[in-house]
């Protein structure tokens, strides 16, 4: 009896040491993933700078934000910061973009640069890779009739989440790596 316990959780264990190691990801994928989520970035980049130009129409911005919202994990939020405050408020992503877009500027120009990992991916208990990427921020707004024009610069680290989802093609099961965008977190702001 005692033999046959010790073969099952044999047997048992060397299936699920089977099963972790398929979900490890090769180098030839993990550079696949980054690239991915690099795309993702520089995709909300292109989203956020549409959304909070004054000269797209509402049904564009609106039409846009949807498409934003998609590269985001559920529950996900967007920091923001002022040079005027030390205070940082978040918002959900939605209440982001719409906030974004009702800015009181006549202008609005929004530009992301120096995109780069600042962590490698780490597979975390529950079987997702999580990481993080850094952008630089670069904010103007422009009020032709006061006169007013701010301008900031802010730092933000971008949680990626990194997991194994399945589609169904042509009656099969196909599995695949996908990327999330997670947290975007304001780490410093300035003039």
């Amino acid at each position: 009896m005692n033999n046959k316990l010790l073969l099952f959780l044999g047997l048992f264990l060397s299936a699920s040491l089977v099963a972790s190691a398929q979900d490890n990801i090769s180098p030839a994928r993990k550079q696949a993933i980054d690239s991915l989520a690099l795309e993702k970035v520089k995709d909300l980049s292109k989203y956020i700078s549409i959304i909070g130009s004054k000269e797209t129409q509402f049904s564009e911005a609106n039409r846009v934000m949807d498409r934003a919202e998609e590269l985001f994990a559920p529950g996900a939020e967007m920091g923001v910061s002022s040079i005027n405050t030390q205070e940082i408020a978040y918002y959900k992503v939605r209440r982001y973009f719409e906030r974004l877009m009702a800015l009181n500027y006549d202008r609005v120009n929004i530009t992301w640069y120096d995109i780069q990992y600042i962590s490698d991916l780490e597979r975390q208990p529950d079987g997702r890779y999580v990481g993080v990427i850094t952008i630089y921020q670069r904010f103007e707004g422009t009020s032709i009739e006061t006169g007013m024009n701010y301008k900031d610069t802010t730092k933000k680290d971008i949680t990626i989440y990194v997991e194994k989802k399945q589609t169904q093609i042509a009656g099969r099961t196909i599995e695949f790596w996908d990327v999330m965008l997670g947290d975007v977190r304001v780490t410093e702001t300035s003039a």
